[in-house]
């Protein structure tokens, strides 16, 4: 009987577990898509490879009420449903003759249905975050590129005698979308008028869609943070490789450590070159691609505390706040901009990141929602920190660029909001004193590898052949992959496995083709 009953109590601790597993795969994945939306597997693969450190806190804090407490509340019912063994008996007489036991369940039974509904939990978060599709698309084979692909050591780069600086600003989830439906956006009114009114201005430079402002789209491997910095800045899609286990994205390893990148190529003409963030530049790996691609820099949220523009025990949101990074920046610019070197600063905003965005001190309430609110504080906070660097003497020999990372990502905001259906989300882009104009700028389809070469363009670089990585400079109205291909034959195209991709780019010997 004492064995009998030990070996009740394991099987009833698995069963439990079997439950468990169940239904925090179901409420995690449930999770996710209402926080992120639908951003592909592949940014699932890359939240789990890379870790918690330096993110959101307010993010876990939502994850642990509206995620792992609805299962172990569900595992804690369902459980005691299945699995206890209570004296009274509930039997079914049939025919007077046959009698069912129907509860409390025997072992056998209790088993069958720990293990059904398990199943039937992971079968539904794995539809969610789109696991299916994800190992289809790695069962074949992309050539893209083989084909398409073209290496910046191997085409003629040159930059002007006299080089220009490169201020680089990237606008969390900055998108077209939060402009108005008369100005090609998908809201009711302009949210963000000030960034409107930069991109619609004669003396600077937006690319579109359309004859208005518009912007590039989002595909596979570009949709995440780090993903999209690196999408514009070495003209590839970000992917994590099936069984390259945390290859290319743990600890010690570099991300696209086998491409050649802006950074690489500003590097090697002797730009001094600097990355700032607010929250931890340790997130996501954004600290190791930079410095592994010729960035000597990374100002980020601790060193805000080293030089004391906030308190040693400062965090907020994702670490400080825009208010404090626009006023870093100032700082930072202001010195590389006496060295003798040209230089590049490079920036990531965060107010704006979702889920409803931060709001500071400089946030009003002129609109129905938070995030809303959020957005016209950037937008506000943006303009000024444009026109503080116009009036500075650098200005005159410096190309800023202004572009959203990605879509935002706060998908219960977009669905209440956003007709998606019949409109199509752009990320947002600006270039202002560019070295070079254009008659290129408008009904263009583009992706983020794009910028790439655009980028170098609009610094007076000339490049043989107008393209690289997977980019075409758009300044020189050269037919993008985008505009020769199609969208969806590019994103499904990114979406496959590559050897060549992995060998190339990712350096992963063990993955490449035999």
């Amino acid at each position: 009987m004492k064995r009998k009953s030990k070996r009740s109590l394991l099987t009833g601790i698995l069963l439990i577990g079997v439950i468990l597993i169940g239904f925090v795969a179901f409420f995690a994945a449930k999770w996710y898509i209402e926080v992120y939306g639908q951003t592909g597997f592949d940014s699932v693969l890359f939240t789990l490879f890379s870790g918690l450190n330096g993110v959101q806190s307010d993010l876990i804090g939502n994850y642990l009420l509206n995620s792992l407490l609805p299962a172990l509340i569900c595992t804690a019912v369902v459980g005691f449903v299945l699995l206890y063994r209570l004296k009274v008996q509930i039997r079914l007489k049939a025919f007077q003759k046959v009698t069912f036991h129907l509860y409390p369940l025997r072992s056998p039974m209790a088993a069958l249905l720990s293990l059904l509904m398990c199943g039937c939990c992971v079968w539904n978060a794995a539809g969610r975050v789109q696991l299916p599709q994800y190992f289809r698309d790695l069962q074949q084979q992309t050539e893209l590129y083989e084909v398409e692909y073209v290496a910046p050591e191997s085409v003629n780069i040159v930059f002007p005698e006299e080089k220009r600086n490169l201020i680089y600003i990237f606008l969390e989830s900055m998108e077209c979308t939060f402009f108005s439906e008369e100005e090609s956006g998908g809201l009711q009114e302009n949210v963000i008028p000030e960034l409107y009114a930069l991109a619609a201005s004669e003396e600077n430079i937006n690319f579109s869609q359309t004859q208005g402002v518009g912007g590039s789209c989002a595909v596979t491997g570009t949709t995440w943070t780090i993903a999209a910095m690196t999408a514009q800045t070495s003209g590839l899609p970000l992917r994590l490789p099936a069984g390259a286990d945390k290859n290319g994205f743990g600890e010690g390893t570099t991300i696209l450590s086998g491409a050649t990148t802006l950074n690489d190529l500003l590097h090697a003409e002797g730009y001094a070159q600097a990355l700032m963030v607010g929250s931890n530049s340790d997130f996501g790996g954004r600290k190791r691609y930079f410095e592994n691609h010729g960035v000597e820099t990374i100002y980020d949220i601790f060193t805000a505390r080293e030089a004391d523009l906030i308190d040693e025990d400062y965090w907020v949101w994702w670490g400080m706040e825009d208010l404090y990074l626009y006023e870093y920046a100032k700082e930072e610019i202001t010195q590389m901009a006496k060295g003798e070197q040209p230089f590049a600063f490079t920036m990531l905003t965060v107010d704006t990141h979702h889920v409803g965005g931060y709001v500071c001190s400089l946030c009003g309430k002129e609109h129905a929602e938070q995030y809303e609110n959020v957005y016209a504080c950037a937008s506000r906070q943006l303009a000024e920190f444009i026109t503080w660097l116009q009036e500075q003497d650098f200005y005159e020999n410096t190309t800023i660029v202004i572009t959203g990372d990605h879509p935002s990502m706060d998908w219960n905001y977009i669905q209440r909001n956003v007709d998606t259906d019949h409109y199509t989300r752009r990320v947002y882009n600006c270039f202002i004193n560019s070295a070079v104009q254009t008659d290129y700028a408008k009904n263009r389809e583009f992706l983020s590898f794009d910028m790439f070469p655009t980028v170098l363009a609009s610094l007076g670089c000339e490049i043989e052949g107008e393209r690289l990585g997977l980019g075409v400079n758009l300044f020189s109205g050269e037919t993008t992959l985008t505009e020769q291909y199609g969208y969806a034959y590019m994103d499904s195209e990114i979406s496959k496995s590559s050897f060549y991709y992995n060998s190339h780019f990712m350096k992963l010997g063990s993955l490449t083709k035999q």
